[in-house]
């Protein structure tokens, strides 16, 4: 009697501790993905998708980005390590460093190779310029290793990012239609991943071409078919349905599949089979799968928020969901995973199109800025003292201003007084202006939380709101502005409440809130501000 007593109490023991955690973490990260696309495509949603996790789970309709640049890299880092670029050192997509005076990638590592069908430079990627832990490395070392972290997407620095140091495995797509690995992360690409290579089924999605999912009334939310804001999948065919997708891979290759739904189509089929083949959330031990869809990046930059091509690859984005999720009910069991779903920034509307619409604002090429700094330092000194301009920042040639005998300082207010001349600029911030911040100045809070000095510039830009660089059609992002930094938030799944919050939140949070829901620590770079409306009992 005893026995049968103390084995019951001891079984009880080790449920209770598997309730403790699901038996999945699925982190969903739509790239470019603005707040609004869930209100204006609401209405040809279908019940199973977006609208699944929001009704069913918790939605938080204010969540921003606290720094800048908002850029991919820097958005997947800060989701994943609960900081921002000043701390995690992700400062860009690629960005001059100032330590090395080299352009240099977010995730190059020339000390790994390619694993798969790939160019040598597709693989040479890693996670070693990441300065801080992930939720996803937190579990790792909380599991004893046990728990099993898997990242994938179309973009390298979306699956490698999220997936942490101490990933089982990181896959991107190549620009041969498979996806791809780094020897970071073994010898060879597991078996599973060479069969779904195998199967090249990318050319099912090429071979069926794309053409609109619903009937062209449903489109009212966007502009026309052909507008002039609308970029080209290539240079021979034009921003009108229906596309000819086996044309183009004949011309191009099966990197087509980004600037189309279709990405995010066989993105989902491998996280189907990732979950199948490692046996994800089969056991008690917490596993955690990231999936990046990269393809409305892509299709946005290209085509632009108002296109009928973006509003069709987000229904068709939110079908695929809702086969993700059914796949996950019937795999994992509904009540053992926990989803959220978010995005690494938002994005602009075309300059080109508001300045149609009577808003006084512009497109300002690159080329421009980077020109008329140079023009201006010859002008003013005698000599080219930029050494860089790019993302917003600008770099100053040491060495010249050593042998001109220029001073640092005075070069400095020279140029930041110029720039306030030109009509684009808002606000210019020197390097000690940016790390003496203290946070009074809005704009100069967003500077300083992405601000490395060992990588960043002298001086920093900010244009006005409205204004880009180098854009004519689609759009881009980068900025402090609403249109850049509000993103969704969803939550749905394991000990999810059913509700909403319209208080403003920040990304930073995401992590800490993952680390208070599994009892694991907290990532090494985080300031642990947490979402405590997840967290309340109930």
């Amino acid at each position: 009697m005893k026995k049968l007593v103390l084995f019951l109490t001891f079984s009880l023991v080790l449920t209770v501790q598997a309730q403790q955690r699901p038996k999945l973490v699925v982190g969903i990260v739509v790239d470019q993905m603005k707040m609004e696309y869930l209100y204006r495509f609401s209405d040809d949603f279908s019940a199973n998708g977006f609208k699944r996790i929001m009704n069913g789970g918790y939605t938080f309709h204010n969540m921003h980005y606290n720094y800048v640049p908002t850029y991919t890299a820097p958005g997947h880092a800060s989701i994943y390590t609960g900081t921002t670029p000043a701390t995690h050192g992700i400062v860009g997509n690629e960005w001059f460093n100032r330590a090395t005076g080299k352009e240099m990638y977010c995730t190059d590592d020339a000390s790994v190779k390619t694993l798969g069908d790939g160019t040598d430079k597709e693989g040479a990627m890693s996670p070693k310029n990441l300065l801080s832990t992930t939720i996803t490395d937190e579990l790792r070392m909380a599991t004893n290793f046990r728990g099993k972290v898997i990242g994938m997407s179309i973009k390298d620095r979306g699956a490698i990012l999220p997936a942490g140091h101490f990933a089982n495995g990181a896959y991107w797509y190549s620009k041969t239609g498979a996806f791809i690995s780094s020897t970071f992360y073994g010898a060879s690409l597991p078996e599973w991943v060479t069969e779904f290579n195998n199967e090249k089924r990318y050319m099912n999605y090429i071979n069926g071409g794309w053409d609109l999912l619903k009937p062209v009334a449903t489109y009212d939310e966007s502009l026309v078919d052909d507008n002039p804001y609308e970029g080209k999948i290539d240079k021979t065919t034009g921003p009108v349905f229906p596309y000819n997708l086996k044309k183009i891979y004949d011309e191009k290759g099966a990197d087509v599949l980004r600037t189309t739904p279709f990405g995010n189509d066989i993105l989902a089929d491998l996280a189907i089979r990732a979950i199948d083949k490692e046996q994800l959330g089969k056991d008690a031990i917490t596993d955690f799968l990231t999936v990046s869809f990269s393809s409305t990046d892509y299709v946005g930059h290209t085509f632009g928020p108002r296109s009928m091509e973006l509003q069709d690859t987000y229904l068709r984005l939110d079908l695929t969901l809702a086969k993700f999720l059914t796949y996950l009910d019937q795999t994992v069991g509904k009540d053992n995973y926990v989803l959220f779903l978010t995005a690494d920034h938002a994005g602009a509307e075309n300059p080109n199109y508001l300045k149609d619409n009577k808003y006084n604002v512009k497109n300002v090429p690159v080329k421009n800025v980077d020109a008329a700094l140079r023009k201006f330092s010859v002008d003013t000194f005698g000599v080219d003292v930029v050494l860089n301009y790019s993302n917003f920042n600008l770099f100053f040639n040491k060495s010249v201003l050593k042998e001109k005998g220029l001073e640092l300082a005075k070069v400095k207010q020279s140029f930041k007084d110029f720039l306030m001349t030109q009509d684009q600029v808002k606000r210019v911030y020197t390097e000690e202006e940016i790390l003496t911040s203290t946070g009074d100045d809005y704009f100069l809070s967003f500077i300083a939380k992405g601000y490395d000095p060992k990588q960043n510039g002298d001086i920093f830009i900010l244009d006005k709101a409205g204004y880009m660089e180098y854009i004519e059609t689609g759009t881009t992002h980068g900025s402090p502005n609403s249109y850049d930094t509000h993103v969704p938030m969803l939550f749905y799944g394991w000990h999810v409440p059913k509700g909403n919050s319209h208080t403003k939140k920040h990304i930073t949070q995401i992590a800490p809130t993952l680390s208070q829901l599994l009892k694991i620590p907290f990532t090494n770079g985080t300031e642990a501000e947490v979402l405590e409306e997840l967290l309340e009992k109930k």
